[in-house]
């Protein structure tokens, strides 16, 4: 029993990250029906302007803050620069232009920064651990939980209590309904882009205090196992990409502590896609059924 609890705090530290980067990308696919591939970038914008930032000596409490910011702001220039225009264009067109921006923002930190990843300093409290009982739980851990909690809830509150959320739950329902009742475009997808940009700001802080460097492919590297995380709980279900989130943390530490020999840890990813192929043959819509929008 003190094993499971062990395994199931460490897959809930490593699912929240997941979660946040799958509620972004399900807020995106609920108001324009994109899978926006280029959902990573705003994450390596933020890791290399920590870089940048440390090297000035900066705490880590500022670090955090300089991430968040670079990571909203990058994604308000990616809805600008990339989809405004185009946002009356095909499916096809509007999935080709995120993964050129994706390949674009990768080439960019390639050829004007550097390959090699640039390490910075990590907070030094990341793996000291806190007993409870028979538990010996890492701080990082409990921080990460806890924070992401947080977010959820503030999240939850931003979409039921504000009229931004009920204008983007409106949005993502029938956005021609919402456009007629007063809801302006523009403003709306930017706000949605600017909320899934402060998402993955706040995962990107929690995935850099342990990473702890910036390299030009960390972006695709950190979007696919939350893509995965939204297309388990349910693409467009907001509710089933948190869901889908912890429940892929908690399969990779399973996997990791119980069900793969030491010598067959490398394949614990092979191990979970499998399981995710078999959930997609039995249940293809995911965890949760996902809701159809209208892309605008």
């Amino acid at each position: 029993m003190i094993a499971v609890l062990q395994q199931l705090v460490d897959g809930l530290g490593r699912g929240s990250a997941y979660a946040l980067l799958a509620l972004g990308l399900g807020l995106i696919f609920g108001v324009m029906h994109l899978v926006n591939f280029a959902h990573g970038e705003p994450v390596t914008v933020a890791a290399y302007s920590v870089y940048a930032a440390a090297m000035f000596g900066a705490p880590w409490w500022a670090l955090a803050v300089v991430a968040v910011v670079a990571a909203v702001l990058t994604s308000l220039a990616i809805e600008f620069a990339g989809f405004r225009r185009l946002r009356a264009a095909d499916d096809f067109t509007l999935l080709l232009t995120s993964f050129g921006i994706a390949v674009l923002v990768r080439a960019g930190f390639s050829m004007w920064v550097s390959t090699t990843p640039r390490q910075f300093h990590r907070p030094a409290w990341i793996f000291d651990t806190v007993r409870a009982g028979p538990l010996a739980l890492e701080i990082y851990d409990l921080v990460v939980i806890a924070v992401t909690a947080l977010t959820l809830v503030g999240t939850w509150l931003l979409l039921q209590k504000t009229m931004f959320g009920l204008a983007l739950r409106a949005a993502a329902e029938d956005f021609d309904a919402a456009r007629l009742m007063g809801a302006r475009a523009n403003r709306l997808i930017a706000g949605a882009f600017a909320l899934a940009g402060l998402l993955a700001g706040i995962a990107a802080v929690l995935i850099l205090m342990r990473r702890g460097q910036a390299e030009p492919d960390m972006g695709l590297d950190i979007l696919l196992p939350g893509l995965l995380a939204a297309i388990i709980g349910g693409l467009g279900r907001l509710e089933g990409a948190v869901l889908g989130g912890l429940a892929l943390g908690v399969a990779q530490s399973a996997f990791r502590a119980w069900i793969l020999p030491n010598s067959l840890s490398r394949l614990t990813e092979a191990a979970v896609f499998g399981l995710i192929a078999l959930l997609f043959i039995f249940r293809p819509e995911g965890i949760l059924s996902a809701r159809r929008a209208e892309r605008v």
